[in-house]
C-alpha cells in the first residue's frame, strides 16, 4: 500500500473540528479531494500515539450523514482509526429518494471516477501518522455496500470489505486472482431490493474469481436493517424498509470478529 501524507488543509480541518466523542476518541470533519472534486469526511480516531489498523466506511445513497459518522465513533471504540468517506463531493446529503437515487446513480455509471474518490480517501487514511498502512479495511452500506464490492473486484488492496444491505450485481464481474480482499456479505433474507437470483450469481461470480467470502442471509431481516432510522424513512417515503435489533446486533458482531482476523498483526 503506497503511503501519502496529510494535507495542510485536513490538519487544520482535523485539529479545529475535533470533538470529544468519549474519553478516548477524537473526531472531526476533514477535507481531501480527487482531481477537482473536494471531498468531506469525517475522523474518528482513537487517543494515543500507537499506529492502529484502519477503516473506510462508505455511506448510504443520502450521502455522507451522521449515521456513517456514528460508524465510524463505533470503530474508533474498538481500536480502529475510521474514516467516513465522502462519495458524492463536497459532503453532499439527499433528503429524499430521488435525490438520493440521482447522486448513487452518478456514482454508479462512472465507476472509474468513483475509484478514483474511494482511492483519495484511501490514500488520505494511510497518510496518518497513527495509521498502519498495511492493515487497511472497508464496510459500506446499503449504496456504500455495493461500492466496496466493486472496489474489491476491481483489485483494490484492502485487507477485507464488509457490505451490510448492498447491492450485489455488477457490470464487471471479478476476474480470477484480481480480488485482494476478503468479502463478508450481511444481507436481509426479506429484502425485497434483493432477489434470489442476484445472490446466485453473485455467489458463483465470487466462486469462479476464487474470492475468499461469506454471504450471510439475516431471516426476517429487510433493506437497511442497521440503521434506526429506516422505519422512519420507509414510513416517510412508503419504501420497504426495516430496522431489525437483532440483525443490526448479528453483523455488527460478526464484522467485529472479521476485521480482527484480516487486520491482525
Amino acid at each position: 500500500m503506497r503511503t501519502t501524507g496529510l494535507t495542510a488543509l485536513g490538519v487544520l480541518l482535523f485539529v479545529a473540528g475535533c470533538a470529544t466523542s468519549g474519553p478516548d476518541i477524537r473526531n472531526g470533519a476533514v477535507s481531501y479531494s480527487s482531481g477537482e472534486t473536494n471531498l468531506v469526511g469525517y475522523l474518528a480516531a482513537p487517543a494515543g500515539p500507537e499506529r492502529r489498523p484502519a477503516v473506510l466506511v462508505v455511506h448510504e445513497w443520502w450521502g455522507h450523514n451522521d449515521y456513517a459518522r456514528k460508524r465510524a465513533d463505533m470503530l474508533a471504540g474498538m481500536g480502529y482509526v475510521a474514516l467516513a468517506v465522502d462519495m458524492y463531493g463536497e459532503g453532499k446529503l439527499a433528503s429524499h429518494p430521488e435525490d438520493a437515487g440521482k447522486f448513487a446513480g452518478e456514482v454508479r455509471k462512472n465507476m472509474a471516477e468513483a475509484e478514483k474518490r474511494f482511492l483519495a480517501a484511501k490514500q488520505y487514511l494511510e497518510g496518518l501518522p497513527k495509521v498502519d498502512p498495511e492493515r487497511i479495511a472497508a464496510i459500506g452500506y446499503c449504496f456504500g455496500g455495493g461500492i466496496v464490492l466493486e472496489m474489491a473486484r476491481r483489485g483494490v488492496d484492502l485487507d477485507g470489505v464488509v457490505s451490510f444491505h448492498g447491492s450485489l450485481g455488477t457490470d464487471t464481474p471479478a476476474q480470477p486472482g484480481a480480488v485482494k480482499a476478503e468479502v463478508l456479505v450481511y444481507n436481509g433474507a426479506q429484502d425485497s431490493f434483493v432477489k434470489p437470483e442476484h445472490i446466485l450469481a453473485f455467489e458463483q461470480e465470487m466462486r469462479a474469481a476464487g474470492v475468499k467470502f461469506e454471504f450471510v442471509n439475516l431471516p426476517g431481516a429487510k433493506h437497511s436493517f442497521s440503521n434506526p432510522q429506516a422505519d422512519e424513512f420507509g414510513q416517510r417515503f412508503n419504501l420497504p424498509l426495516a430496522y431489525s435489533a437483532d440483525a443490526d446486533r448479528t453483523s455488527w458482531e460478526g464484522m467485529a470478529k472479521f476485521l480482527e482476523r484480516v487486520l491482525a498483526d
